[in-house]
């Protein structure tokens, strides 16, 4: 769904090389913290209707327990289904957003370093992060984080740049 979105923004020349979104990891744990978080507020409506809620009104109170909680953790899978980085032989496209749409991209001709960051675990799930630094001021992609395949992403970029370059310079 977001990767037809960002393929409307293309360039004429300008072709995708490599999709990655966030892991899969942080929804489960957004999702796992949810799930929690209904099980206590269970906890408590039960407590509270063995003491002070009438007998006919608990049930409601326990779908909304429910209805928070599911919401969020539909919510958070659409997101992390739509949140996309794109690298294409131009930029780094980072689209995000289910409803409203945003989309930031950083030239790779301004493209300066690329930093990887991944903890231990990161390196055996392997998740990361990539700082994207560029030469231009403008506002653009900082950061990927907690993509899939971090050092696959890198190196991706570091050939796409480097084939920009050499066309650039056969141009000149």
């Amino acid at each position: 769904m977001s990767i037809e979105y960002v393929r409307r923004q293309l360039g004429g020349a300008e072709e995708i090389l490599f999709t990655e979104r966030h892991h899969w990891v942080f929804f489960v744990t957004q999702m796992i913290k949810w799930i929690l978080v209904a099980a206590v507020v269970v906890v408590l409506v039960v407590l509270l209707r063995v003491w002070w809620l009438p007998d006919a009104g608990w049930l409601w109170w326990l779908l909304l327990v429910f209805l928070v909680p599911a919401v969020r953790v539909v919510w958070g899978f659409l997101s992390w289904r739509v949140d996309i980085y794109v690298l294409t032989n131009r930029r780094v496209i980072e689209s995000t957003g289910v409803l409203s749409k945003r989309v930031a991209d950083s030239s790779l001709e301004k493209l300066t370093d690329i930093v990887l960051k991944q903890s231990i675990l990161g390196r055996v799930l392997d998740y990361g992060d990539v700082i994207v630094l560029t030469a231009s001021a403008a506002v653009g992609i900082s950061s990927l984080k907690q993509i899939r395949h971090p050092a696959e992403f890198k190196r991706r970029m570091l050939d796409a740049k480097e084939r920009l370059e050499r066309e650039l310079g056969a141009s000149d």
